[in-house]
């Protein structure tokens, strides 16, 4: 018996997860991962290691889904006998361009993410007389979705329906699929939870809504059973992150409103701070900045994407707002929480965009108090209106477009930090002594500055220091305040 089970053991697949992507793509792979270790799989850190190599994929633009058939290959190439199974969005989109690479074994969408451990597993014990990348009968790999779920034996061919991809159907899917990210940022000081997915918007640049289906949330009871998980393991601050944040809870019976979510959280918790990841920005309402005014739990950071300042390619965007909506927000942020974080995401190049749409989000974005943004080049996403939209801005304009807005970008994140000179802060580290050699450590303030703090210090603790006007990040004259506490990573 004792041998039995040996052989059993040797015979369990190792799995490497390698991510691309947004927060919930991350969210994805961890929730694949806990699936896998569940079933007794071996995870090793790095692809060499691995028999098996989960490649959870993003398709937010063309550059998402060149860097992962980069690493498809380079993942063949390294070892032509490891088995490739990919997923995540880029596989949902286009799963016939990923079946005929070199080394892919499967291909997953989005909508059948669960099943990756009854593929792994059917890898390690097929049915009898049958090889392994046969196992599932047609029909399970279907399911009852109008997206395609595939076994590409040999990756030699795909399904007949492939088109309907393109066409923008949205497929069901009722399941989220989420656990706590542990990895990544701040040597696991900073779990991020998914309690979100999915999209109801249609924004005409966006493929995600195709690729990740309708909005659906995590039941409050789980969302509060996770994080107060992660508290009692240790972790003193919680990333909440989500495709749409803000509609958190419409799906739900009852509904479940996003702000009554965050008081149950406080009152059934012990977590001692919770960061809210980017949310729309009609979505920013009065009720949730006076939550965040009245509790010091909440860190005072709204990411609100942007888009443009231009009412004009706003509406070719298909975005629910004008910038005067936006700026409303705020007006409202920054009155209520005038050292809060505001960030943004900003596109460039949208097609159409003329200098003067160009000039009025440089201006709209010069004016209010933003802390950082985040730009990015506009991506031709097929399947999305805005593909076949006329008037492209060659790639040159928008290299300089993006450059300008990246440089303003620096220099609104400059002047906040100016602006915080002389105060004190209750930052979290981030880096274990071992990842630092400078005599520095970094850590990370309610109002998401990023601060280097002198000394060596373990992640995870709280530290309590000011900024001198000479912008070095000192402690506090009397005495550096620290208070300590060990994290149990959750099995």
């Amino acid at each position: 018996m004792f041998f039995d089970l040996m052989r059993q053991l040797l015979q369990m697949p190792r799995f490497f997860i390698q991510q691309f992507g947004c927060r919930a793509t991350q969210a994805d792979g961890a929730a694949i991962e806990r699936q896998l270790l569940d079933r007794g799989f071996a995870s090793v850190s790095t692809a060499a290691d691995a028999d098996i190599v989960v490649v959870n994929t993003c398709t937010v633009t063309a550059s998402a889904d060149a860097q992962a058939r980069d690493a498809i290959r380079k993942l063949h190439a390294a070892n032509p006998t490891l088995r490739v199974i990919v997923t995540g969005c880029y596989a949902q989109r286009a799963p016939e361009e990923i079946a005929v690479l070199p080394g892919v074994a499967w291909v997953v969408g989005n909508s059948h993410k669960p099943q990756i451990p009854q593929l792994i597993d059917s890898l390690s014990s097929p049915a009898p007389g049958e090889p392994p990348n046969n196992f599932f009968p047609a029909a399970a790999l279907h399911s009852d979705s109008t997206f395609p779920f595939h076994s590409f034996v040999g990756a030699q061919h795909a399904a007949p329906h492939l088109g309907r991809i393109l066409a923008g159907d949205i497929f069901e899917q009722r399941a989220l699929l989420s656990a706590p990210v542990l990895g990544g940022e701040g040597n696991h000081t900073r779990p991020t939870l998914k309690i979100q997915d999915g999209c109801d918007s249609r924004c005409s640049y966006c493929v995600i809504p195709f690729v990740r289906g309708r909005s659906r949330s995590l039941p409050p009871g789980t969302v509060i059973q996770e994080i107060q998980r992660l508290a009692e393991a240790g972790y003193r601050e919680i990333v909440l992150s989500g495709i749409n944040l803000g509609t958190y809870g419409g799906d739900l019976s009852p509904r479940v409103e996003f702000e009554d979510l965050l008081r149950r959280i406080l009152d059934e918790t012990s977590v001692e701070r919770l960061r809210v990841s980017s949310i729309e920005p009609l979505d920013v309402t009065q009720d949730l900045v006076d939550l965040l005014v009245s509790s010091e739990r909440i860190a005072q950071h709204f990411h609100m994407p942007l888009q443009s300042a231009s009412d004009r390619i706003l509406a070719t965007m298909h975005r629910w707002y004008r910038a005067e909506h936006y700026a409303r927000r705020v007006a409202l942020i920054h009155e209520r929480l005038p050292h809060a974080a505001i960030g943004a995401d900003v596109i460039t190049g949208f097609p159409g965009e003329s200098e003067a749409d160009h000039a009025a989000t440089l201006a709209f974005i010069e004016r209010l108090p933003f802390t950082y943004l985040h730009v990015f080049s506009f991506s031709k996403r097929p399947g999305t209106k805005a593909a076949s939209l006329a008037n492209e801005v060659p790639g040159a304009t928008i290299k300089r477009r993006a450059r300008e807005l990246r440089a303003l970008s620096e220099a609104k994140a400059d002047a906040f930090r100016q602006s915080q000179i002389g105060r004190t802060f209750r930052v979290l580290t981030l880096r274990s002594v071992e990842d630092s050699d400078s005599g520095a450590t970094q850590a990370l303030s309610t109002n998401y500055l990023r601060l280097s703090v002198p000394g060596n210090h373990p992640p995870n603790l709280w530290l309590d220091v000011q900024i001198a006007k000479d912008g070095v990040f000192l402690p506090p004259t009397d005495a550096l305040k620290t208070e300590s506490l060990s994290l149990v990573v959750p099995s």
